[in-house]
């Protein structure tokens, strides 16, 4: 049976990335080819943090995955900027907990970027027409403040400029997924998502 993923974000760009990307993720990593996500519901950040939109948005996944008549779980994604991963997580999940408490959750933040886990896999962007032949990963790509300007200097051709709206479902259709886990935000990204189809699955069993 299909397990069926609601994911929350806060960017344009993630809004068609994140699917592709978690497709991705349980294709070529978990092996799971009966998974349903659906698009993404956008929320801009200063929303998830302040009021009860992201209440609100949780609530909705929950009963579009009930509707389905499948099993599945909610995934906030968003950048961590300059907040504490360790703190601002589970914050979050703590809210969503407060809505939702037949489904697994997951709160991800990407550190400091979702652009991070880009310049982590620089390699495999090689063979995009805007990034550079010799596009290199730096030492430390979660500790950069500014993933999409560093990514725009030092990983794109001349000219290019790095566009969340243009730039990050191709170059999330791209990146080597192997590359990607390195990043330890990238990591929890896939872990999590095995816990929620697990649990998915397990579910339809019972």
């Amino acid at each position: 049976m299909t397990s069926y993923i609601y994911t929350i974000v806060e960017g344009h760009g993630e809004v068609q990335a994140v699917p592709l990307l978690l497709r991705r993720l349980a294709h070529e990593h978990l092996q799971n080819y009966d998974m349903h996500v659906f698009p993404a519901h956008r929320v801009p950040r200063g929303r998830i943090l302040r009021g009860d939109h992201l209440e609100r948005a949780a609530e909705l996944g929950r009963r579009r995955i009930v509707e389905s008549g499948g099993r599945g779980g909610v995934l906030l994604l968003l950048d961590a900027d300059n907040d504490c991963p360790a703190t601002l997580g589970p914050q979050l999940l703590a809210r969503l907990s407060n809505v939702i408490s037949d489904l697994p959750l997951s709160v991800v933040l990407a550190k400091r970027e979702y652009e991070a886990w880009f310049l982590r896999a620089a390699h495999s962007l090689r063979r995009l027409s805007n990034v550079r032949e010799d596009a290199e990963p730096p030492p430390e790509p979660e500790e950069i403040r500014g993933a999409k300007e560093y990514l725009t200097r030092a990983l794109l051709v001349p000219g290019a400029v790095y566009s969340e709206t243009v730039d990050q479902v191709s170059l999330s259709a791209v990146m080597d997924l192997v590359e990607a886990l390195r990043c330890r935000s990238f990591k929890k990204l896939c872990c999590d998502l095995r816990k929620l189809l697990r649990w998915a699955m397990q579910a339809q069993e019972r």
